[in-house]
């Protein structure tokens, strides 16, 4: 019996111990962040890792690597990463392209304002294709949306000035869009691009000489970084101006129409656990927003001396006064 009982209990050992062995220890996770500057999609996104029950410095390790406007730094910095062996690189805003034409042996999540198709990143929304997916803030119908919000809030705008990078991925859909619906409203349509920050003096000079009602900003990173000197502008000169994140509105701007951007870059950290788990990039299809917050700042109408309707005021998300 005695001899039974330490058989017994030598198996259940050598069995837990099999169990033990067959489990693959637990993995710290790394991670790279590869971008244009520390902003504040960074932040949003290491929120979106803590949501997930990522702790830094405990489940994951991430390595940042920021060019500080010195984008010809980003493929030298993606090359970096890989030798520190991260397991992915999300890549933000300006480095999107970079990351995804430098990077080929492991995955590359991406959070990225143009157009993934138009940028060449994925073969596919649906499917993806390659080791590159992520999260796309860009709906091209929300152009028109913007024009049409634009009318019915200040009904007798009938000269509008359009500013983009003309560097971002989809921008001649959006401005197709928004001059399909300026024409249909009867409104005229003058373009406006910059780049760099030496770009929007003249961009500013231009459009006060075109003595504009309205100005209509493309959202992406570039024009996000300006936001406030075009608020500034726009106010000094008597222009509503209108974008696509609500940034835009809380730095001066009138009014802005789109998804929440920074809930957005949240969800680029459910593609990181996706593929921390084993998820492929190319079967996971890029996200796009459904969800889209109007805004608009009142303190600013009063500023430039406009009224806004009180039916378009009832169907803002939120209002600043």
């Amino acid at each position: 019996m005695k001899n039974a009982v330490q058989l017994v209990a030598l198996l259940v050992i050598l069995a837990g111990w099999s169990v033990t062995e067959a489990q693959p220890p637990p993995k710290v996770a790394k991670i790279g962040v590869l971008a244009d500057v520390n902003s504040p999609p960074v932040e949003a996104l290491r929120q979106g890792l803590r949501d997930l029950g990522y702790i830094e410095g405990q489940n994951i390790l991430i390595e940042y690597r920021y060019a500080e406007g010195k984008r010809d730094r980003l493929p030298d910095y993606a090359a970096e990463l890989i030798r520190q062996k991260v397991d992915l690189i999300v890549a933000v805003a300006q480095a999107v392209p970079y990351a995804a034409k430098s990077v080929k042996d492991i995955p590359v999540i991406f959070g990225f304002s143009g157009d993934a198709l138009d940028a060449g990143l994925v073969a596919s929304l649906a499917r993806p294709g390659a080791n590159v997916t992520g999260v796309s803030f860009f709906v091209s119908v929300l152009a028109g949306k913007r024009v049409e919000l634009l009318k019915e809030a200040l009904p007798a705008t009938t000269r509008l000035s359009v500013l983009a990078n003309p560097g971002h991925a989809g921008i001649q859909i959006e401005l197709r869009e928004t001059q399909n619906a300026a024409q249909a409203f009867g409104m005229s349509v003058q373009y406006q691009t910059a780049q760099v920050a030496d770009d929007f003096p003249h961009a500013f000079d231009a459009i006060a000489k075109h003595r504009v009602n309205a100005l209509i900003t493309f959202p992406d990173g570039v024009m996000l970084a300006k936001r406030k000197e075009i608020a500034e502008f726009s106010a000094k000169n008597r222009i509503a101006s209108v974008s696509g994140w609500s940034e835009f509105a809380e730095a001066g701007g009138l009014m802005t129409y789109g998804p929440n951007f920074l809930s957005s870059w949240r969800r680029v950290a459910v593609f990181v656990d996706k593929v921390l788990r084993g998820a492929k990039p190319a079967d996971l299809p890029v996200e796009q927003p459904m969800k889209f917050e109007f805004v608009i700042n009142l303190k600013t109408a009063k500023q430039i001396g406009v009224t806004i309707s009180p039916n378009v005021l009832a169907r803002a998300d939120k209002v600043i006064k």
